[in-house]
C-alpha cells in the first residue's frame, strides 16, 4: 500500500508558512466548495479548487475520456498540486493549470497566474488524501454529510446546471462517485483538526471555520 493510501493516526506535522492556508475536503455534494467560497469571501482569501490539476487526457480519442473515473485521486497531477501549495506558501507567485471539463483536457497553452494572499482555501475530494499536502495546512476541514444527502444534491446540480439525465446521473453515483468516495475520501476525515455537518446551515458552518481559525492564532495576519 502506498503512503498516499495510509491514513496513520499520529498528527502530521505542520509548517510554519504564511500565508494561512486551509484545506476542506468531503464527498461529491457534501458542500465543501460553496463552504471554501464563502470562506474565500469572508476573508478576502484565494478560493483554491483541485479540479485544475486533472490529468490532460488529450491523448485518449473523445470518447475514451468520459469514460475514465474522475472520482479517483490517481487522476489528478499530485506532484503539481503539492509542488504549487508549497510555492504558494513560501510567498511565491504560481502558473497553476487550466482545464476543460467539456472536453477532459488541459487548456493547451494558457496558465492561471496566481499570487499568494493572505488565506488560501484548498478544497476538493482529495484535499486531505494527499499525505504530503497534510503538512501545508494549518487548518483541515472535513465536511461530513450523509449519502442520500449528496446524492440528492448531485442530482440537483447534474441535471439543474450540467443538463444530465437523472438516469445517468444516477448510474455514474452508483458506479463510480459513492465507492470512489468510500475508498479515498471518507477514510481522509481522519486528518481533520475539525469536522462540520455538512447538512447545518451555511453560516454556522462558516463560524465553525473562523472559530477553530481564531483559536489557532490564524486569523492574527502576519507581521
Amino acid at each position: 500500500m502506498s503512503d498516499e493510501a495510509q491514513y496513520p493516526e499520529t498528527a502530521m506535522p505542520r509548517l510554519p508558512f504564511p500565508p494561512r492556508i486551509i484545506g476542506i475536503a468531503g464527498a461529491s455534494g457534501s458542500g465543501k466548495t460553496t463552504l471554501a467560497a464563502e470562506l474565500a469571501r469572508e476573508l478576502d482569501g484565494i478560493h483554491f479548487p483541485l479540479d485544475n490539476y486533472y490529468f490532460d487526457l488529450s491523448h485518449l480519442p473523445p470518447a475514451e475520456r468520459a469514460k475514465e473515473n474522475f472520482d479517483d485521486p490517481a487522476l489528478i497531477e499530485s506532484s503539481l498540486l503539492i509542488a504549487q501549495i508549497a510555492a504558494l506558501g513560501r510567498g511565491e507567485t504560481i502558473e497553476r493549470p487550466l482545464y476543460d471539463f467539456s472536453h477532459y483536457i488541459r487548456v493547451p497553452d494558457r496558465t492561471e497566474t496566481m499570487h499568494a494572499g493572505a488565506f488560501v482555501l484548498v478544497e476538493g475530494l482529495f484535499a486531505l488524501y494527499y499525505t504530503d499536502l497534510l503538512p501545508f495546512y494549518q487548518l483541515r476541514v472535513y465536511l461530513d454529510t450523509p449519502d442520500d444527502v449528496c446524492f440528492d444534491r448531485r442530482m440537483r446540480r447534474d441535471t439543474i446546471e450540467r443538463g444530465r439525465t437523472p438516469e445517468s446521473v444516477r448510474r455514474q453515483y452508483e458506479a463510480t462517485v459513492r465507492p470512489s468516495s468510500i475508498a479515498f475520501v471518507r477514510p481522509s476525515a481522519v486528518h481533520a483538526d475539525l469536522v462540520i455537518d455538512g447538512t447545518a446551515a451555511l453560516d454556522w458552518k462558516v463560524e465553525q471555520a473562523l472559530s477553530a481559525m481564531r483559536e489557532r492564532g490564524l486569523l492574527r495576519l502576519p507581521r
